[in-house]
């Protein structure tokens, strides 16, 4: 195959199944480091960067097997596989399972008909047989003209996306920052299809795919088949888009797990962060996250993907609001947000289309800024919030950390993840990290809510 060239049938098989198969550049923790020196290691970048899987020989290059410094991690599972599908293609006759599972690889594709990717950092020692999948956030689109601006960008295209990134805050490899799973599989499942990883539909007119819902079970699938099937243990998280992707795939995460011979059973939780999305009214009297997520939902084929504990009763918009998911939910669920969501302030409390005169320009931004009204508004969005999870907190499994911070995604920030290196929220005397992993092991049942701010001091505002 002709480099630069569009590959042919056999080559892009090779390049969807080998995401994930060659080689990562890792580093391992040293366990006696220091927080500081851990911290500064993830602030520049340091031993934090992982290479992206199924980018760069992607729909442009011959796929094959790269060699990066590091580890390569069970190459040989994937190889095989991709033997089995090209000789298959070559003229041999598939069975019907191999048949469906060849379209459902061919047909999860980010917005621009690419191939979906990951990043991988391999698991070490007592944390090889635990995993923690990531859905990368990165917002939304809602429209035909706001995908096509995706379309051209590392949220449409693995063409685009930076081959290494960052792992810091929950995906750190270091002990001090990450001390409960630092050693895990880490997977970032890259974010290419701008509808939370639940479309399904295909907008001929503007040639723009909406495939989250096939990424989500081509890229698990191919994981399971890559080692996590044996997983003891495993964590789905997110944050932002990528939080409220967890909400609607944990259960699906959790069904991928049935029992072993035995009774083995792997223990399935997952962790949302700043994806509890609340159907608010806004400052006009309006609903516009309404709006917004109805035009999603609409536009990418979303319905199919809800869970149908909801829609049996809901529209397929209110089912895409966590509010009326999460008490129906079944698999361990952790809700980490803060109750003055910065991110829901801007998108869904004062967007400047419920906001004409610009009143809220400045208090969206700054909170010190906000007058006494404006302020009087955002405790009562912060009262809702905390109301929607009274009943899902009645559940021993679930767990809570509702923060008093204008803050958005905090599982994933060296600042906010953990209070040795950083210097994490604290609610009953435990920050973030600490709450996750008591919760995650079993320790200690965690249902941590802020009173009103100001009263919290050790918060990390960003606006």
């Amino acid at each position: 195959m002709m480099w630069g060239r569009r590959p042919s049938l056999p080559a892009l098989v090779a390049v969807l199944v080998l995401v994930g198969s060659c080689c990562c550049c890792c580093c391992s923790a040293e366990t006696s480091e220091s927080p500081a020196a851990a911290a500064a290691d993830e602030l520049s970048g340091g031993g934090g960067r992982r290479r992206a899987r199924g980018v760069g020989d992607g729909a442009h290059h011959h796929p094959h097997v790269r060699r990066q410094r590091g580890r390569r991690y069970n190459g040989s599972n994937s190889v095989m596989f991709r033997k089995q599908l090209l000789g298959a293609i070559n003229g041999k006759e598939l069975a019907v399972e191999q048949r469906e599972q060849m379209f459902e690889i061919m047909s999860a594709m980010c917005m621009d008909g690419t191939p979906p990717a990951y990043n991988l950092d391999p698991g070490s020692g007592a944390g090889s047989r635990s995993w923690i999948v990531n859905l990368e956030g990165g917002a939304w689109c809602n429209s035909v003209k706001t995908c096509r601006l995706s379309k051209g960008t590392g949220r449409g295209s693995s063409d685009h996306m930076e081959k290494e990134i960052a792992f810091t805050g929950i995906m750190s490899s270091s002990r001090a920052v990450n001390p409960d799973f630092y050693n895990w599989n880490r997977v970032k499942i890259r974010y290419c299809d701008g509808g939370s990883f639940a479309g399904d539909a295909y907008n001929k007119e503007a040639g723009i795919y909406f495939r989250g819902q096939r990424i989500w079970n081509a890229v698990i699938k191919h994981l399971l088949s890559i080692g996590m099937a044996s997983a003891d243990q495993v964590l789905l998280t997110g944050c932002s888009s990528g939080g409220l992707a967890v909400i609607l795939h944990c259960d699906q995460l959790r069904a991928f797990f049935p029992p072993a011979a035995g009774g083995r059973q792997t223990t399935v939780k997952c962790l949302s962060d700043g994806g509890l999305y609340f159907d608010a009214v806004d400052i006009s009297g309006g609903r516009s996250l309404r709006s917004y997520f109805g035009d999603i939902v609409a536009l990418q084929g979303i319905p199919q993907s809800l869970p149908g504990s909801c829609t049996a009763h809901l529209d397929a918009t209110s089912c895409f609001f966590p509010q009326n998911i999460i008490n129906d939910m079944k698999t361990p669920l952790f809700i980490l947000n803060a109750a003055y969501d910065a991110i829901q302030i801007s998108l869904s409390l004062a967007p400047d289309r419920a906001d004409p005169s610009g009143s809220w320009r400045t208090c969206k931004s700054n909170r010190s800024a906000c007058n006494a009204s404006q302020m009087n508004f955002l405790q009562g969005f912060r009262d809702q919030m905390v109301s929607s999870v009274q009943g899902f907190s009645q559940s021993r499994s679930k767990g809570l950390f509702i923060s008093s911070c204008f803050a958005h995604c905090q599982s994933e920030q060296l600042g906010t993840w953990n209070n040795v290196p950083g210097r994490s929220p604290i609610i009953q005397n435990k920050g973030i990290a600490k709450s996750v992993g008591d919760w995650y092991y079993n320790r200690a049942e965690v249902k941590a809510v802020d009173c009103r701010y100001p009263c919290d001091k050790t918060c990390h505002h960003i606006m």
